[in-house]
């Protein structure tokens, strides 16, 4: 039985429970990341602690909870090798439901568990996934990595739905994100194009290193929206994602994206990638 974290304790994950009255639970007031687990380390962490900082911040929850001790000897407890290992802080759990938080804050409730994942050997790597294009419909500080991901969670079942693997969002006709990636082309002129960091997407962690080994081998890189028109006429499509590494797209709404196939490119980032997180 996989052994999970909860407030301070290491228990099995059938002893886990929170109050109904979470603030996570009834307002959506909860930050989270994600870390990808390579040889039996969480990767990255530099980057999570500083996107789960700012996400604190926003969503007005304090924490100080030594999080690099307890993903390690959680990953320990269960033998993980390879997966993902996922945290949350909510904003506590007062005596009754209230939009206010009670007066000098409440005691936030601190979770975490690991998932075993495949994640190099990811067989979507080789064949690719195909996307539709959905309105933008989530909330407007998408910037935190908050639990509010009803839209998220209603966008990827319609895409199931439509027999494909996932949403890309489109607002004011600009491409803004995957469900829960960041979406990125390689253009015509062989650029890569990624929606700058700001409030209109997630500040991906995946999508930093993502950039940082783009231009390590040599591309140009565009930190800019693009339209669906750009991304239908582009060589290659993907997205970075710390729960699945990086993807190739080769379909969008029916239409083949390039070749049709995973891009050289795309390949030869995730190949650096994987390479980046088991160097440490």
């Amino acid at each position: 039985m996989r052994t999970v974290w909860l407030n301070g304790e290491f228990i099995p994950e059938t002893e886990a429970k929170l109050p109904i009255f979470d603030r996570a639970l009834l307002f959506g007031q909860g930050v989270y990341e994600v870390s990808p687990v390579l040889d039996g380390h969480f990767c990255n962490w530099p980057h999570h602690a500083a996107r789960l900082e700012r996400s604190k911040v926003s969503t007005r929850i304090t924490d100080d909870t030594d999080w690099p001790a307890v993903l390690a000897e959680l990953i320990a407890r269960n033998s993980l090798t390879e997966g993902r290992v996922y945290l949350q802080i909510t904003g506590g759990a007062p005596a009754d439901r209230d939009f206010l938080s009670p007066v000098g804050g409440t005691e936030p409730n601190r979770f975490a568990f690991t998932q075993e994942a495949a994640l190099v050997d990811n067989p979507v790597a080789s064949r690719g996934i195909r996307v539709m294009l959905r309105p933008e419909g989530r909330w407007a500080i998408r910037s935190a990595k908050t639990t509010q991901l009803l839209y998220a969670v209603l966008a990827k079942e319609a895409a199931r739905d439509a027999g494909v693997d996932d949403a890309w969002f489109v607002e004011d006709g600009l491409v803004t994100e995957q469900t829960s990636a960041n979406a990125h082309i390689i253009d015509a002129r062989g650029v890569l194009v990624s929606h700058p960091v700001d409030h209109g997407v997630l500040p991906g962690v995946t999508r930093i290193c993502t950039l940082e080994i783009a231009r390590a081998m040599g591309l140009t890189v565009e930190e800019r929206p693009f339209t669906p028109e750009e991304l239908f006429a582009a060589r290659e499509a993907f997205v970075s994602a710390a729960g699945s590494l990086v993807l190739p797209v080769v379909e969008v709404d029916g239409k083949p994206i390039g070749n049709g196939g995973p891009g050289t490119i795309t390949a030869e980032i995730r190949s650096r990638y994987i390479a980046l997180l088991r160097a440490g």
